[in-house]
């Protein structure tokens, strides 16, 4: 697949307290490891419009992420929740991260490629139409989706969550539109305590696969096999988003999955052949989750290559 990378140079200058996970150095492990990689073309992210965020976010939200991160006294933070912080130039890394993958969609769209990888943070797929939560600041798979729907006219496009995490906020978009279908893979239990089988939203729109603490990769491809891919083969997407964490992998310290590198690298291939088969190869992903740097950094080049190379 003809395939590029969205940077946001931005992520660097969303600082978050010492010790704490989502820290500025997940960006420039998967940077340096995606820079090895000889094939994808790089574009850099541009702000969003707030009329793009205003498709998924509540206005009253999106100024109070802005109220918050101007507030912040320099070389400082503000806390949105217990895990949540902000700095002052917090707000334009959020504001890139929904950017580049809108600019994504619109490069697809365009015919320039037929896969992206959008390397940004903060994350964003816990991030609820009113509430930050997770680490999470503006929902940027959520909000590039409206804007395929929107801006673009597709009518069904589909999100899948590969996080080791539940995408609750991006779930939320399933559950209030139709044209979304929503289907994540995940530990359980684990936060955000959402994404049981249960959670079927609009018609059968949500497809949530809770998997046990010590999964690994031959179980973990088997229940994509059975339960994922026959859901988006009904489905027939026009356009396929990826919220890549990374954050299943063996070593990572948020989660108790077993993945590896190489398991990255066939979801991204499995991805890639749905894309193609329904969606005009049409794929479009962004970085969310991974804590362990160098496992983190190893993954998404994994994932990446595979898209080149599928």
């Amino acid at each position: 697949m003809r395939t590029l990378v969205i940077d946001n140079p931005a992520s660097r200058m969303h600082r978050v307290p010492p010790g704490h996970p989502e820290h500025e150095g997940r960006y420039v492990a998967v940077r340096d490891a995606l820079a090895a990689l000889t094939d994808p073309v790089w574009h850099e992210a541009r702000p969003a419009s707030t009329a793009a965020v205003e498709r998924f976010h509540t206005a009253d939200y999106i100024e109070s992420i802005r109220a918050a991160c101007l507030t912040a006294e320099p070389a400082q933070w503000v806390s949105l929740d217990l895990d949540t912080k902000v700095c002052r130039e917090s707000w334009d890394a959020a504001l890139a991260t929904a950017g580049g993958a809108v600019d994504a969609v619109d490069r697809i769209m365009a015919g320039e490629a037929d896969a992206a990888f959008c390397l940004a943070r903060p994350p964003g797929h816990h991030a609820e139409p009113d509430r930050a939560m997770g680490f999470c600041l503006f929902n940027a798979i959520a909000i590039s989706a409206l804007h395929a729907l929107e801006v673009h006219g597709l009518t069904r496009v589909a999100i899948v969550d590969i996080d080791v995490h539940h995408g609750n906020g991006s779930q939320c978009l399933a559950e209030l539109d139709g044209r979304v279908m929503f289907a994540s893979l995940h530990q359980s239990p684990l936060y955000p305590g959402t994404g049981s089988v249960g959670e079927t939203g609009l018609n059968g729109n949500v497809v949530n696969v809770p998997l046990m603490a010590g999964t690994a990769g031959a179980d973990w491809r088997e229940a994509f096999r059975q339960q994922v891919r026959p859901a988006l083969e009904a489905f027939h997407p026009q356009l396929i988003f990826v919220s890549a964490g990374f954050d299943a992998h063996e070593r990572d310290p948020a989660g108790g999955l077993a993945l590896m590198e190489d398991d990255f690298a066939w979801a991204a291939g499995e991805l890639a052949s749905l894309a193609a088969e329904f969606a005009s190869s049409r794929l479009v992903s962004v970085l969310e989750g991974g804590y362990d740097c160098p496992a983190l950094g190893r993954s998404a080049a994994a994932f990446v290559q595979a898209l080149v190379e599928a």
